[in-house]
């Protein structure tokens, strides 16, 4: 009798044992199906930068000294204004020479034309003063091409955002003269949580809050990378503020606020 209360006892706490055992896994992988997200993207603590829609940095075609910089360092220019302007005067020396030399092989062509016409000149010689003359033409196209670089213009509206050169600075072919930009659009860009993808869409509505200004603007969305980053499960975006805000500049910084679909 004693012997089968204690088989008796040693089975049910074995059965005890074993539904402890085989409800550890159960929870642990409940636990472990919980996506781990990094801080920032858990947060949507999101940061962005103030950028201007088009931006570049102009340089010198020709080697020669800056005459004037009629737009100062910060201003603002309409597109094809005058930025810089050089002093050409050995340029224009050049071009009136091949001009000059044009004139005399279209002459001694011609000339030759009408001997050629009384059978007074051969036709190598006839032929040779046509290749002067193509020749003469060609060094005016080309002097002419060189004097259209002594003047740079503006290819878009915006501001001199850098002067890298000084009025009567000899400057070389290839040299950083002046970094400007077009801030009459201030973008975005920034990377959210691949998540949003269901339900974020370009012309879709937001706000920033920028630091400098402490006050928050509207923004649009206006881009959506292509692709997703698998490590930080994020992709990047861009977006532009919505109207015209003065006190803004390229270069603010701020926060994102973006209202997020619950349970995303």
């Amino acid at each position: 009798m004693l012997a089968r209360v204690v088989a008796l006892c040693s089975l049910t706490l074995a059965s005890a044992s074993f539904a402890q055992q085989g409800a550890t896994p159960t929870a642990s992988a409940q636990v472990s199906t919980k996506p781990l997200i990094g801080t920032a993207m858990g947060r949507h603590d999101i940061r962005a930068q103030l950028m201007p829609r088009r931006y570049t940095t102009i340089a010198a075609e020709i080697g020669a000294k800056v005459s004037s910089l009629p737009v100062p360092e910060g201003g603002a220019f309409r597109a094809g204004q005058l930025l810089v302007q050089f002093d050409c005067s050995l340029q224009k020396a050049q071009f009136d020479k091949a001009v000059a030399e044009l004139e005399g092989a279209e002459q001694t062509h011609h000339s030759n034309l009408r001997l050629e016409q009384l059978n007074s000149v051969g036709q190598l010689e006839l032929d040779l003063s046509k290749s002067a003359a193509n020749k003469a033409k060609a060094e005016v196209g080309a002097n002419k091409a060189v004097l259209a670089k002594c003047q740079v213009g503006a290819p878009f509206a915006g501001r001199i955002a850098e002067q890298k050169v000084r009025e009567q600075q000899y400057v070389q072919p290839g040299q950083q003269l002046l970094d400007i930009l077009d801030d009459s659009v201030l973008e975005l860009e920034f990377l959210v949580p691949s998540l949003w993808l269901s339900w974020l869409k370009v012309g879709g509505t937001f706000e920033v809050q920028i630091d400098e200004t402490r006050k928050t603007y509207p923004a649009k969305f206006t881009r959506i990378g292509a692709r997703v980053d698998p490590v930080s499960q994020s992709v990047k975006v861009a977006a532009a503020i919505h109207g015209k805000f003065p006190e803004l500049m390229a270069g603010m910084s701020g926060k994102v606020l973006v209202k997020p679909i619950e349970g995303q």
